[in-house]
């Protein structure tokens, strides 16, 4: 292993020479305080490396110590309820070492050395095994079967396994003789370099909805299990709520939250709320499917790109056990920021706006380590990682490098928008700027499911851009002079807009809303619609079917608990139904009189 002394100390950066035989992205020791660092930049026997902790205190002379790895994260039982900082070092083990700050240049594990967990054997001896076969079982939560699975590239026979037990993380499960020469000792604990995607055999298409319990994700722009999406927004707009949403409510096997770069309230706000909240799938504390990544605006500003990665090998790393796992990195930008500085640093050619001309390629291979996969081994199991990255362009501007080059990789664009914020309307997302690509990869599940979705959510969206364009005469002449045909639709899309695109998200019903109760509040404002057109076709005065009660009714409804929602919307349809009957009697009765 590589030995050098220090020559320059730029912020996070480091030069040291006599580093010949280091390799890039090797893991180093700097300095007497044993700091941890990655080499960034080699020429001849000069490295330049880039620090994940505070630099100040250490100066030119002292030691650099190559460990001839590049940054690993331990993966094994232990990761799920685990809050971690970037670099996958359990926050809770930090502390009990250094106290309520982090101590420079501590060491902790990933994984606890001495839990010991239940262990079940999968296979028996002389059985063949290659990459990704399943060795055996261990229950890592209530929620989470955790699979303790055969190294990649690792094939032969399997020579030694252990009888079913209490094992440490690092004791040997398995030996198993290579065919090409060798033994390989299994253990639950195996280690993965994190700039480095794990195998798979192949992607699919996706073809399932990350169905989040969100009306205007999940019928308007919904994304798929192994899907890509991008949430901007400027300040206040509520990027971090929406995803707080769906790391409570999405449909995911796993979540995986990563907080990069945020402010340390925010990450607080996760840290004392999740604990609390119960999974709506199995009731148990949604903790036992959840990891966190907490790398906050005040942690050293090179870990960030560290949080990232560790995040996605996570994700990755359930993914081949067969398990659905949804992630969410809050924020790219603030990851782009730190790449930018550390750039900076490095004195290279900046691009756009100061952010490295790599900004892009980048991001792409972050958001490409999403999809639906078919994983290696004998029997192939089907897992997915789906990404959902926030980014904070400074001011709202989604022209700015970030949010294009991300809008170029994602699928779906969830576009925050600050006036919808200002009038306290929540999820904030701008019905008329947002999109989704996987419209068509859901259409079957939706059908076969739930009903005939495309054609609702179709007929919703082209009321609500008529009504767009409506708004600019408004404007000018006032609603008083349109004909009735389109006081009424300005009508119907003010209750899509307040009754289903608008979601409370701390209300304890309307917080989360099933595929079944969208569809039926959505077909029940276009059914109103429709039978308020017939009734102005008899001439029934506007005026007379917009003062019935049933609007304000359907306003109440996704307050309504599941269990009752049917009946209510029966009832709802069967009331308006009698009064427009009576409406059109009544006006034949005026003309005939």
């Amino acid at each position: 292993m590589a030995k050098g002394k220090i020559v320059k100390i730029a912020g996070p950066v480091v030069v040291a020479n006599g580093m010949r035989g280091a390799r890039m992205y090797d893991v180093v020791k700097v300095g007497n305080a044993g700091l941890i660092g990655e080499i960034i930049e080699l020429e001849e026997d000069r490295a330049t490396i880039q620090v994940y902790e505070e630099t100040s205190g250490i100066g030119p002379g002292e030691d650099v110590l190559d460990t001839g790895a590049p940054l690993s994260i331990e993966l094994g039982p232990g990761l799920i309820g685990t809050t971690f900082d970037g670099i996958a070092r359990p926050l809770k083990g930090i502390r009990d070492k250094s106290g309520d700050f982090i101590a420079r240049g501590i060491d902790e594990p990933t994984l606890n050395r001495e839990t010991d967990w239940s262990f079940k054997p999968a296979v028996k001896k002389g059985q063949s095994v290659q990459g990704g076969d399943v060795i055996g079982t261990v229950k890592e939560t209530d929620l989470i079967e955790h699979k303790i699975m055969v190294p990649p590239n690792v094939e032969g026979k399997v020579e030694k396994i252990v009888n079913a037990g209490k094992y440490k993380v690092t004791h040997v499960l398995a030996r198993i003789k290579k065919t090409t020469g060798g033994t390989v000792d299994v253990q639950m604990l195996q280690k993965w370099p994190v700039r480095i995607g794990r195998p798979y055999k192949k992607k699919e298409d996706p073809s399932t909805p990350l169905m989040s319990g969100q009306r205007i994700i999940d019928t308007f722009f919904p994304i798929t299990k192994g899907g890509t999406c991008a949430i901007p927004g400027g300040f206040g707009t509520g990027k971090t709520v929406t995803q707080h949403q769906l790391a409570k409510w999405a449909d995911a096997d796993v979540i995986i939250f990563i907080g990069c770069g945020e402010r340390g309230n925010e990450m607080t706000d996760v840290l004392k709320e999740f604990p609390e909240l119960i999974d709506p799938k199995s009731g148990k504390p949604l903790m036992d499917r959840t990891i966190l990544v907490a790398n906050t605006s005040n942690m050293p500003v090179a870990a960030r790109e560290a949080s990232v990665y560790t995040g996605v090998t996570l994700a990755e790393y359930y993914r081949d056990m067969g398990y659905d796992v949804a992630l969410m990195a809050d924020s790219t930008s603030r990851w782009a920021e730190a790449m930018r500085e550390i750039s900076s640093r490095l004195e290279e050619m900046p691009g756009e706006e100061g952010y490295p001309a790599y900004l892009a390629p980048r991001l792409a291979s972050f958001y490409e380590r999403a999809g639906c996969v078919e994983t290696i081994g004998t029997e192939p199991r089907n897992g997915s990682v789906s990404i959902i990255g926030a980014v904070s362009p400074p001011g709202g501007d989604f022209s700015e490098p970030v949010t294009q080059n991300t809008l170029r990789i994602c699928k779906v664009f969830w576009a925050l928008d600050s006036d919808l914020a200002h009038r306290r309307h929540f999820p904030a997302i701008n019905w008329l700027n947002s999109y989704s690509l996987y419209e068509d990869n859901v259409k079957d599940w939706w059908e076969k499911e739930v009903g005939n979705w495309f054609d609702l959510k179709t007929e919703a969206m082209s009321l609500l851009q008529r009504e767009s364009e409506l708004q600019e005469i408004v404007r000018l002449v006032g609603p008083d002079a349109l004909p009735d045909k389109d006081k009424l639709l300005l009508d119907i899309t003010r209750s899509l807009k307040e009754d289903f695109l608008q979601q409370h998200a701390f209300h304890e019903v309307d917080t989360y809303c099933s595929p079944k109760k969208q569809f039926m509040l959505l077909q029940l404002i276009l059914d109103i619609y429709s039978i308020s057109k017939n009734a102005l076709d008899s001439n029934v005065p506007v005026a007379s079917i917009l003062a019935m009660p049933h609007m304000d009714e359907v306003g109440r409804l996704k307050y309504v608990e599941e269990k009752k929602f049917e009946g209510k919307v029966a009832e709802i349809r069967s009331g308006l139904e009698k009064g427009i009957a009576q409406l059109m009697k009544r006006e034949k009765l005026v003309k005939g009189g």
